[in-house]
């Protein structure tokens, strides 16, 4: 299995360079040079497996055995998921009138990114003490994927994680999983814009090939390929578990599932799409709250930015540049990458980008989607409490408004994706009228101490803003150079 970039200029990467790359050389995205396929048989044999088991299944389709033998992938990935509050690690919640509910946030910050972060990180440490180096993760975050990557790394000998969120732009629990860690390889910023803002300051860096060959700069936003891998999983697991796979005939066609995803970023939209890619009949639905440019490129073709990010109910999916959109066109206009890089340069230029009808109506296909206000968020909180006494968090509520306003097929069952615990959107349940019994461990946040550094708007914050980090990167690396501890 090698891989490639979605712009062409770069090919025959091995798995081992790409989880130590964030974006490609080249700027693009990388992916598997070619897709693996499931067979039926294969899916049916599947059908019973641990949702840790399914991992490693999936994992050892894109990692050779000659990188990571089968047996310490195997202990890598129970590690990685042992430390979740359900032994199952994700949980189907099946509620009244179809409703299913396939709970990701079981794990240390109570987001779907937990089941990703941790395996990856595992494989990182994996590399690094083999090899005996270090590596700095640079992770930009809207809310839930630096408080995944610190837990997943705190404390690790060879990895310092430096972390960019946007400051009151995230829910306090969310900014707490951050700033309380005073582990010394974690460094926090409170940077003073929004979770798109602070990207370009990190593609800056990104782009600086001496600073990221000299610092072993890395990423694991789900850029990296390693998290979009691991999270190709969940979409196989809800099949298995909800398709109705194991009651049709053995030598008859699958069962389509529809499964519905909130979206920002899109790497969990990406990672069902490459399921689909894979053979299995998945009918995929993207859900986006006010932030609506994937929802606009699928409907007319305009993939682009609107002039501001809104603050929404759904703070991480708040999002105007969903870069792993690059993997699906790319995907989808069959692995062209001049063509990609084409349309995603000019996209980064001016922040616009206008589909050929002909590309939009292929996107069409393979992917539906629609649009939720705050008020539809709150109305489906409400609603999915009233009947099943069951508390949505705001951005799973983005997918299930589809169950209320959407009407059902008998013959194709549904599956809509949990991205967070609703503990840790404490206020939009409140606005909802609902109420929610924190865990212990998001009460026992407030009487942490805290640790960050701020990131002012100023009128040239870009160039401020990739200097210190920087700056950051340059002073810790010294210091681990020499051995040293860097808060003292």
């Amino acid at each position: 299995m090698q891989y490639c970039s979605t712009r062409g200029g770069v090919r025959g990467w091995d798995f081992r360079d790409v989880l130590f790359s964030g974006f490609a050389p080249d700027g693009g995205m990388f992916m598997p040079e070619s897709i693996p396929v499931l067979s039926p048989d294969t899916l049916r044999g599947w059908r019973g497996l641990s949702y840790t088991k399914l991992v490693v299944e999936v994992a050892s389709l894109f990692i050779p055995t000659q990188l990571i033998p089968r047996q310490d992938l195997e202990v890598l990935v129970s590690e990685a998921l042992s430390g979740f509050s359900v032994p199952e690690v994700v949980r189907v919640a099946r509620l009244k009138d179809g409703l299913s509910v396939l709970e990701l946030f079981h794990g240390d910050t109570l987001a779907f990114k937990d089941l990703a972060m941790t395996c990856t990180v595992r494989f990182l440490d994996y590399f690094l003490q083999k090899q005996n180096r270090r590596a700095t993760v640079v992770v930009g975050t809207s809310g839930d994927t630096g408080g995944s990557a610190i837990q997943s790394a705190k404390g690790l000998r060879g990895l310092d994680v430096l972390v960019v969120y946007p400051r009151g732009r995230i829910t306090p629990v969310q900014e707490k999983h951050m700033i309380t860690c005073l582990e010394d390889n974690v460094h926090v910023f409170a940077a003073d814009g929004s979770s798109d803002d602070i990207d370009q300051p990190l593609r800056r860096l990104f782009a600086d090939q001496e600073l990221v060959t000299s610092h072993g700069l890395m990423s694991l936003n789900s850029v990296n390929w390693s998290r979009v891998m691991v999270q190709l999983a969940h979409f196989i697991f809800a099949y298995l578990e909800l398709s109705g796979v194991d009651q049709a005939q053995a030598d008859g066609e699958l069962p389509e599932l529809e499964v519905v995803v909130p979206t920002g970023g899109a790497g969990n939209i990406a990672g069902g799409y490459i399921v689909k890619q894979m053979g299995l009949p998945l009918k995929l639905v993207a859900m986006v709250n006010s932030n609506d440019i994937v929802h606009r490129t699928v409907t007319t073709g305009d993939f682009s930015m609107a002039g501001n990010v809104t603050q929404t109910l759904a703070p991480a999916i708040d999002i105007q540049d969903p870069y792993n959109m690059e993997r699906v066109f790319w995907l989808l206009l069959g692995k062209d990458g001049a063509l990609v890089k084409n349309m995603m340069e000019e996209f980064q230029q001016s922040h616009r980008h206008s589909l050929p009808e002909n590309h939009r109506k292929l996107l069409s296909q393979v992917l539906s989607s629609g649009t939720v206000s705050d008020e539809g968020i709150l109305e489906t909180m409400r609603s999915c409490w009233e009947e099943n006494q069951y508390v949505l968090c705001p951005h799973t509520a983005v997918a299930v408004w589809h169950h209320y306003h959407c009407p059902h097929s008998s013959k194709i069952n549904r599956c809509y994706i949990a991205t967070a615990s609703p503990a840790k959107f404490q206020a939009a349940v409140q606005r909802a009228g609902l109420t929610f019994d924190l865990p212990e461990a998001v009460l026992a946040l407030d009487k942490l101490a805290t640790r960050y550094q701020n990131l002012e708007r100023s009128p040239n914050w870009c160039t401020d803003w990739e200097r210190k980090m920087r700056e950051k990167i340059q002073s810790v690396s010294s210091v681990r150079k020499n051995g040293g501890t860097y808060y003292s």
